[in-house]
């Protein structure tokens, strides 16, 4: 596997954990468009812990984890009683307002005789961690799909389990839900922490794959794709999110012929699979028939 497709790969492992908790918020039935701010955040607090306190990359991917789970937590306690437009343009007005803030931001240290750290609008520098702790990209691409595994085990034991169903039924009605004992609140304050915390993780992965971010990346495009790849996917399973990326990454991007028409080729797939297919490829009925003939296979 050459680098470009290394770097893909990569770059679909992050994506992937970043839809994923858009997709963890549309089982309780929240459309967000704000994810890309909890990536952000998970950004720059993963680049804080390594590259200025001296962290190991782990427990920097952690603290980044816990900074989107309290950040989205946050959030989710002013906004529970907003539903449908309203709650998705609050998370859409709280993400400018986070890449505005990191714009804002300077948080500037001295390390090895080079002045370090989140410079405002010029962004995060030199998060090289990966790089100078030798850290090949083939290994730290292996570590992101490792992480994306079992991110989707945990979600595969959810569903099996009797939390899946009820964060289904909070999503299909609510009310119906509080009427048969579910609480309702409790489970979405948990859902909103857990897709944080998933945020976070993602983007705390893609600086040190980059190494320099900027609050542009963070933009109100990166929060529709990673809500589309739910959509385009399927919300029957939390493999639906995964397939929405390798469309998009793994297919548009990576056929040169039509690059420059990703965008319009990318949006015309939304459009149609909204008419057709409402809850996406992978729906409820197609992956109750695959988990059916599977465990005839097996």
């Amino acid at each position: 596997m050459d680098a470009f497709m290394v770097g893909v790969v990569a770059n679909i492992g992050m994506m992937a954990l970043l839809a994923l908790s858009a997709y963890l918020l549309l089982l309780v039935g929240e459309v967000s468009f704000g994810q890309q701010a909890f990536f952000g955040i998970g950004a720059y607090a993963a680049g804080i812990a390594t590259a200025l306190w001296g962290w190991p990359l782990a427990p920097a991917i952690l603290f980044a984890a816990l900074a989107g789970a309290v950040g989205q937590f946050g959030v989710a306690l002013p906004t529970l009683r907003l539903r449908g437009f309203h709650f998705s343009v609050a998370t859409l007005a709280f993400a400018e307002a986070v890449r505005i803030l990191l714009e804002l931001f300077h948080y500037r240290r001295p390390v090895d005789g080079h002045l370090m750290g989140p410079d405002g609008e010029h962004g995060f520098r030199d998060v090289r961690y990966i790089f100078d702790n030798g850290i090949g990209a083939l290994d730290y691409m292996l570590g992101i799909w490792l992480l994306l595994a079992l991110v989707l085990a945990a979600f595969a034991f959810l569903e099996r389990s009797r939390i899946g169903p009820r964060l289904r039924m909070i999503g299909e009605d609510d009310v119906l839900a509080a009427l048969n004992g579910i609480d309702v609140i409790r489970y979405r304050l948990v859902a909103s922490a857990g897709a944080g915390a998933l945020a976070a993780c993602a983007g705390g992965l893609y600086i040190h794959s980059v190494t320099y971010v900027e609050p542009g990346v963070f933009s109100v495009m990166l929060g529709v794709h990673t809500l589309a790849y739910g959509l385009i996917g399927g919300l029957g399973t939390a493999f639906g999110p995964l397939l929405g990326v390798l469309i998009d990454i793994g297919f548009l991007e990576t056929l040169h012929g039509l690059s420059q028409y990703r965008m319009i080729v990318f949006g015309g797939l939304v459009a149609l699979l909204l008419i057709l297919r409402p809850r996406g490829l992978l729906d409820e009925p197609l992956a109750n028939r695959l988990g059916r003939w599977l465990g005839r296979v097996r």
